[in-house]
């Protein structure tokens, strides 16, 4: 709803959306008269007057009033806005929020080597992305979602002479297949010559040793069904896990290698590479090595051939510390006349346990980050006079998404759990027990026999006002955090939904003896039931009906 009422203060000043913003003072407040007023060399509260005097408002269907105050041009919503953005949550229900943006878009994401299972660095990248595209699925795109999986680097290689060393223990597989990793690692640091025996594994798989292949296969296999495991515990989930081995076997790798030859970029000597410094980029990007294997991000310039291929646009969620790598792939694509990815970076989680290494043993994993919240979120909830688990695994989950999600990608954070489970604080649990409040606001009406809903916008009070105008910037949110891939930008948005809702509470009663009353706040609690939920959705977060 808010999306219409900006989209006709726009039309009706004619100006660029840098020039509209929300404001304090406002629903909506313009400064365009400054920038004419630089221009003509007048006072700026003179140009808004007369801007305001040239509005054509008989065009505007939810434009109410609109004053001028220093300057700026202050617009506010009229009565019908407010009445159809609570009947249109009421009436559209789950669907609320929607957009028909249209597109095709593929998201990869997570795309943790298989070596071992997700640490909370990985945890970010998945949760981010998985909440990107649940955004873009709900504002109308078809969304597709990959991880990609490498299963022929050095990692792999020694993960794999691991288990055939010392076999997999009956540990999660994902945490077995770590064991076997981080000890073929320490072998190695006192034996360098094992080093050896790695180096061929992988040659042997890239040119399709059947038995070796078989090896790795199972190897990678193992750590992501453990991966699987812990990444449905969060409720995120992948269209296709694609191999970066098929694209040695399918003949991608070859074709690149092609391209790069027929436009002259690939130097061939004892290593075949790329120099990129006539485009500002240092460092040489080698292609193939002297044995022959190619590298990761020779197998990656295949695969995004074949997203250029099969997809319109396509998103790649990556750690900050690969932006060298991924300027180098683009300028590689864009040489090569191909379209290079959009990319999300993020910055690290850190614990208060320290920094994580998965090849020397020390990680935190996604599990235990996990049981330890969980273990929390039944503390909590048991002093709260609750013992319910589920509800409890439903927190825990809720928490840890919630807090590294609301962060903007590109800051740091550390996460603490007892923060994050905090029910009085800016947190996901603050916003599944406003749900929770709301649904038990409802519950109360049935048992009392008074259901009937009726918003009335001729008694709305300021903090009711307010929050309705909360509501209705639901897909205005949305699609901002869509064009911006920033889905912290829509958490923020949904926990000011969460803490106008209890300022409303706070000082409204809503089961009053007044039917006029009680029905117009039933609806707004409704509606904001209908938000919150809709909101959590979007997170990946559910939201309990009791807490």
């Amino acid at each position: 709803m808010f999306r219409a009422f900006y989209k006709e203060v726009k039309k009706l000043l004619n100006c660029e959306d840098k020039y509209i913003r929300e404001s304090e003072f406002a629903d909506l407040s313009t400064t365009i008269a400054f920038k004419i007023a630089k221009e003509r060399k007048e006072p700026p509260q003179k140009v808004a007057e007369e801007l305001v005097s040239e509005i054509e408002f008989e065009r505007s269907t939810y434009i109410g009033s609109v004053e001028v105050v220093n300057g700026y041009i202050n617009f506010f919503v009229n009565e019908e806005f407010l009445s159809d953005t609570v009947e249109r949550i009421l009436d559209e229900d789950e669907n609320y929020g929607s957009l028909n943006l249209g597109g095709e878009v593929l998201i990869e994401h997570t795309s943790a080597n298989p070596d071992g299972p997700l640490h909370v660095g990985h945890l970010r990248n998945a949760i981010i992305g998985d909440t990107l595209a649940r955004m873009m699925e709900k504002a109308g795109m078809r969304v597709t979602t990959h991880y990609y999986v490498n299963d022929m680097g050095r990692q792999i290689a020694a993960a794999v002479l691991g288990y055939l060393k010392y076999g997999l223990s009956e540990k999660k597989p994902d945490h077995a297949v770590a064991e076997a990793y981080i000890r073929i690692n320490r072998d190695i640091e006192e034996n360098p010559e094992l080093e050896k025996e790695v180096d061929e594994l992988m040659l042997k798989f890239e040119r399709g040793d059947e038995e070796i292949s078989e090896k790795f296969r199972f190897v990678v296999d193992k750590a992501l069904e453990g991966i699987k495991e812990t990444l449905e515990k969060f409720d995120i989930h992948h269209d296709d896990f694609i191999y970066e081995s098929d694209f040695v076997r399918n003949g991608y790798v070859e074709r690149i290698l092609r391209m790069l030859e027929e436009k002259g970029l690939l130097e061939k000597d004892d290593v075949w590479k790329v120099d990129l410094k006539d485009y500002g980029i240092e460092k040489e990007v080698i292609l193939r090595r002297e044995n022959g294997t190619t590298l990761y991000i020779t197998r990656d310039l295949a695969y995004h051939l074949w997203k250029n291929e099969n997809f319109e646009r396509f998103i790649n969620v990556l750690g900050a510390d690969h932006k060298l790598y991924s300027e180098q792939l683009s300028k590689i694509l864009e040489l090569l006349g191909l379209k290079p990815p959009e990319v999300l970076f993020f910055e690290f989680v850190s614990l208060p346990e320290g920094s994580m290494s998965t090849r020397k043993g020390k990680f935190v994993s996604a599990d235990e980050l996990l049981e330890k919240t969980f273990e929390e979120a039944k503390k909590i909830l048991r002093e709260r006079g609750s013992v319910d688990e589920r509800i409890a695994k439903i927190v825990a989950v809720g928490a840890i998404r919630y807090d590294f999600v609301k962060v903007s990608p590109e800051k740091p954070f550390t996460f603490d759990w007892s923060k994050a489970l905090d029910f009085e604080r800016q947190t996901a649990s603050y916003i599944q027990y406003s749900h929770a409040r709301a649904c038990s606001i409802l519950r109360k009406a049935v048992e009392a026999g008074r259901t009937e809903l009726e918003f009335d916008p001729a008694i709305i009070t300021k903090k009711e006002r307010e929050l309705v105008m909360r509501l209705s910037k639901f897909s205005f949110y949305l699609e901002k955090a869509v064009n911006e891939l920033k889905p912290s930008v829509f958490a923020e948005y949904l926990m000011s939904v969460a803490n106008a809702f209890n300022d409303f509470y706070t000082d409204h009663q809503v089961l009053v003896d007044d039917k006029r009353i009680r029905m117009h706040r039933l609806a707004i609690v409704d509606a904001t039931r209908i938000v919150l939920r809709n909101g959590l959705e979007l997170l990946g977060i559910e939201a309990p009906e009791r807490m």
